[in-house]
């Protein structure tokens, strides 16, 4: 059968870690600018001063003093403040974009570019119009925006004053935000998802060791006024222009697999998968919390507060299609076990059938079309795959040219996996392999961890020249796209 021939080919990227510009155009400080770098073995720090006005360091929020507040820091390397400079290089960028053949690129809002702190009356036009301007040079290339509303930032006015998604205040700031930039980008945007990966909010409890207990409570919590807020948007979204496609957008792969084939093992999978995939795929497709959330709550002690306005909007507010970002896949049993692996939000024994990439994510296209006919089978509405990509340590030779056949490869067997599942009869609509350019890592904030198609010229340290050079999967993509998936090699 093949790739459909609207089939949306791109590329994906985040606000946070490429725009840079941080205190530009009127932007306001979001959590994202008060992280340090870090590395596989350091971890990323968040920057305080407390209530004497001394300076400090935190791994999280829960370990920042009481009556301490965030802030920028002298003597601290804060990646996202430059990224990659996507900010005043954009046109270059999508140029190369437009070169590869991209016919959709996802992107997301800075919340705090539109309302600095997040509580503003009217819109801070600097970043209508920034994001305006985005949009029309994609337009120029024939390059549909799909757009993320927020990708792990929120102002941190709203974080420090009003206790964040804690506060069911959000959910109405939150709406003010959507509807301005509904109305704004009508026209210009058609494609737009709610929150990014956001089940990962509950996923705390299963990748950090000692997670507190009491927190789990308040993390369903923050998940379900995201959930109301989502449902709102996209109710609205809807009243503003029929022709918006919304999408949610969740982290797919988790606890793919049992380890062994002991019931037990099973049973256990069964049960992260309700709890971290179907949990949430569930409120978003279908309308509703599933059958399974009581026994989730009961085991946690969660008591939400769901109102029959939360209800009502939950029901009107179902999204148009699924979308996931899928790097890797994990196990899940009930036994001891002696290695553990772990990538993107995925932690879990070593599967014996797998190989690991250098910062130990598993490599499993075949996990790619399981989770694809699995989503779909489920929920029966069009999918897309909006992140998926390898991190790795790339060289830029004398002459420009960057040799990344490690990426062709898996990025190859992840095209081919998504062929199989369209064989399946999945309706997946399109593909957006994470950091179609170089930009800084989420997880470590590194520049050395690269996904992109585009090298960066930028280290772990923020020196470079910024400059792009096409990496060898830059030119092989170019053939996929043209060829709509046929040409792989």
């Amino acid at each position: 059968m093949g790739f459909p021939k609207n089939f949306l080919w791109g590329g994906a990227t985040a606000a946070n870690q490429c725009e840079g510009g941080w205190n530009e155009g009127g932007k306001g400080l979001a959590d994202s600018d008060v992280k340090t770098a870090g590395s596989l073995t350091e971890p990323r720090y968040i920057t305080y001063v407390d209530s004497d006005g001394r300076p400090g360091k935190a791994v999280s929020e829960y370990d920042i003093p009481a009556n301490a507040r965030k802030a920028v820091v002298e003597g601290f390397y804060y990646p996202y403040h430059e990224a990659i400079d996507f900010y005043h290089r954009y046109k270059e960028d999508i140029a190369m974009f437009a070169e590869m053949g991209f016919k959709v690129f996802r992107m997301s809002i800075a919340w705090t570019r539109i309302f600095p702190k997040g509580i503003e009356e009217e819109p801070n036009q600097a970043g209508l119009d920034f994001y305006r301007d985005v949009f029309l040079e994609l337009k120029k290339y024939d390059i549909e925006p799909l757009v993320t509303i927020q990708h792990y930032d929120v102002p941190l006015y709203l974080e420090e004053n009003l206790g964040g998604w804690k506060n069911r205040k959000l959910i109405d700031l939150f709406g003010r935000y959507t509807e301005t930039i509904f109305k704004e980008y009508k026209g210009l945007v058609k494609y737009w998802l709610t929150f990014n990966e956001i089940n990962s909010l509950i996923m705390g409890k299963d990748i950090l060791p000692e997670y507190p207990f009491e927190r789990i409570k308040d993390d369903f919590l923050l998940l379900h006024h995201q959930f109301v807020a989502s449902a709102r948007a996209v109710k609205r979204a809807h009243e503003i222009d029929p022709d918006f496609v919304m999408g949610c957008m969740i982290a797919g792969g988790p606890s793919t697999y049992p380890l062994t084939c002991d019931p037990k093992d099973v049973a256990a999978t069964q049960n992260r998968l309700q709890e971290n995939i179907y949990y949430t795929g569930d409120v978003m497709v279908r309308g509703e919390y599933p059958y399974f959330a009581k026994r989730i709550w009961k085991e946690y002690g969660v008591e939400l507060d769901i109102t029959e306005q939360d209800r009502e909007d939950l029901k009107n507010g179902t999204v148009d299609m699924i979308t996931y970002s899928y790097y890797c896949t994990s196990c899940c049993t009930t036994h001891e076990v002696t290695e553990t692996a772990g990538g993107n939000l995925n932690m879990g024994p070593k599967n014996p059938y797998l190989s690991y990439s250098e910062w130990g994510w598993s490599l499993d296209a075949d996990g790619l079309r399981y989770s694809l006919n699995e989503y779909y089978g489920r929920y029966q509405v069009p999918i897309m795959v909006v992140e998926n990509g390898l991190g790795a340590i790339d060289v830029l030779e004398e002459d420009g040219s960057v040799h990344d056949g490690y990426r062709i490869d898996y990025t190859r067997a992840h095209v081919k996996a998504m062929a199989q599942a369209l064989e399946d009869g999945v309706d997946l609509r399109g593909y957006t392999p994470w950091g179609c350019i170089d930009l800084v890592s989420a997880s470590t904030g590194e520049m050395k961890k690269r996904y992109g198609f585009i090298y960066v010229d930028k280290d772990n340290e923020g020196n470079g020249t910024l400059a792009r050079y096409r990496k060898d999967s830059f030119y092989w993509y170019k053939k996929v796209i043209a060829s709509n998936g046929e040409e792989l090699d």
